[in-house]
């Protein structure tokens, strides 16, 4: 007895992640439009991929689609989450944590002891998400988001 598609859900396939790679990033660009409402450009990807050595970034593939991403710097001993997205039809369903913990173990791999991130105060799913993890919130950063009129949280989380 086959599952039958209920219309407006994805059917998940086998979920994997990768190294983000330069042909992956139209497919990022989508998931970016959807999940933003000020996303970034294709040049700032390309840079990020192509020529940033402190960035690394993952994709989250469903079958052989990219549902989402996630990115950091690493810098000396410290991993800087510059974005992480999923595709709004995929939330709900732990995507977002498998992601984010495959982002810190590639950080530790990497050698970084903590890792830290900014995040809208409005965006509580984000939050919550990142304090389940142990992220504690550490500071403000005034209007970071100034074109959504919000400042930032900075969180962190030490002994990766």
């Amino acid at each position: 007895m086959g599952t039958a598609a209920i219309p407006g859900v994805p059917v998940m396939n086998a979920i994997s992640i990768r190294r983000m790679q330069s042909t992956d990033i139209d497919a990022v660009l989508v998931v970016e439009n959807k999940a933003f409402s000020t996303p970034w450009s294709r040049a700032a990807f390309e840079e990020e991929v192509g020529n940033n050595d402190l960035a690394h970034y993952l994709v989250l593939v469903d079958g052989d689609k990219v549902v989402g991403y996630a990115g950091f710097w690493r810098v000396i001993d410290e991993a800087h989450v510059t974005n992480i997205a999923l595709d709004p039809e995929y939330h709900g369903k732990g995507l977002g944590t498998l992601l984010l913990e495959h982002m810190i173990v590639n950080a530790k791999l990497l050698g970084a002891a903590s890792m830290t991130l900014e995040v809208r105060p409005s965006n509580t799913a984000a939050r919550k998400l990142y304090s389940k993890r142990g992220f504690v919130e550490r500071g403000i950063r005034p209007n970071y988001y100034a074109e959504l009129g919000e400042d930032a949280i900075i969180m962190w989380l030490d002994n990766l």
